[in-house]
């Protein structure tokens, strides 16, 4: 089963946004449920994750302390919270499960569509 992104669009420099990340009809069953993103030209890179079970949180450490990964069991969704956004955080981010917790792309799976989420300077 994929899992949507959503939520993305065009913020200025130090703005906030929020993304989504619904697995429709199905519930989280895996163990965790992570984030990544990637710009052009360059590779995928870990954001953040969340144990679906115990709530415990990973972040990758560009973004440790301005964003933050939260989950809704009662909506079946996964929240990104993107504070001080920078430039270098303009990419397509996409959402993703594993059944355990790595950084790497390789670990997860049910990769759908991402979301764009560009900053202006």
């Amino acid at each position: 089963v994929q899992l949507q992104a959503s939520g993305g669009g065009l913020v200025q420099a130090g703005g906030s946004l929020t993304l989504s990340c619904a697995a429709s009809g199905r519930t989280f069953s895996s163990h965790l449920v992570g984030w990544f993103r990637q710009a052009p030209g360059k590779e995928r890179e870990f954001v953040a994750a969340i144990r679906w079970g115990s709530g415990m949180r990973y972040y990758g450490e560009s973004v440790r302390g301005r964003f933050t990964i939260s989950k809704d069991s009662a909506k079946n969704t996964v929240y990104l919270q993107m504070n001080s956004l920078k430039p270098d955080d303009a990419a397509v981010y996409y959402c993703a499960r594993a059944n355990e917790y790595g950084t790497t792309p390789k670990v997860y799976y049910g990769w759908g569509q991402g979301t764009q989420v560009t900053v202006s300077s």
